[in-house]
């Protein structure tokens, strides 16, 4: 049962904190990333778009939040895109070097919590199939 709360406040957490990032990503571009400085109009509309994407992302979190079971699949794939975005972060690292120190930061919290992801993501099915009479 501990789990299965743990989950469903973790997945309420991800998908507010996505949306709203995603969301001063559409409204500040560039600035809304720290060290970045001026990247200019191209980087800036890619940013933008990527932080619709990612507002996207918040919602789906949100949806399967909502939903009783919260679904393990939907966990588990919302959770795989949160992985490769880690994996992205340590690609990105291999051939340019250190980021400023905040995008380190996230890294190593999307590192963290996608394994705990995919270790939650049954527990609300868990605990509904055990107190299912059969």
């Amino acid at each position: 049962m501990a789990k299965a709360k743990v989950l469903r406040g973790l997945v309420w957490a991800m998908g507010y904190a996505c949306a709203a990032i995603g969301l001063f990503h559409v409204l500040l571009g560039n600035a809304a990333i720290p060290g970045a400085g001026s990247a200019g109009p191209t980087v800036d509309s890619l940013g933008r778009f990527f932080g619709a994407i990612f507002t996207g992302y918040g919602l789906a979190w949100l949806w399967a939040a909502r939903r009783s079971p919260i679904p393990a699949s939907a966990v588990r794939w919302l959770a795989g895109v949160f992985g490769l975005g880690a994996l992205g972060r340590l690609l990105s690292l291999a051939v340019y070097g250190w980021p400023h120190w905040f995008q380190v930061a996230l890294g190593i919290v999307e590192l963290a919590l996608t394994p705990l992801f995919f270790w939650l993501a049954d527990a609300e099915e868990r605990v509904l199939r055990a107190q299912s009479p059969g």
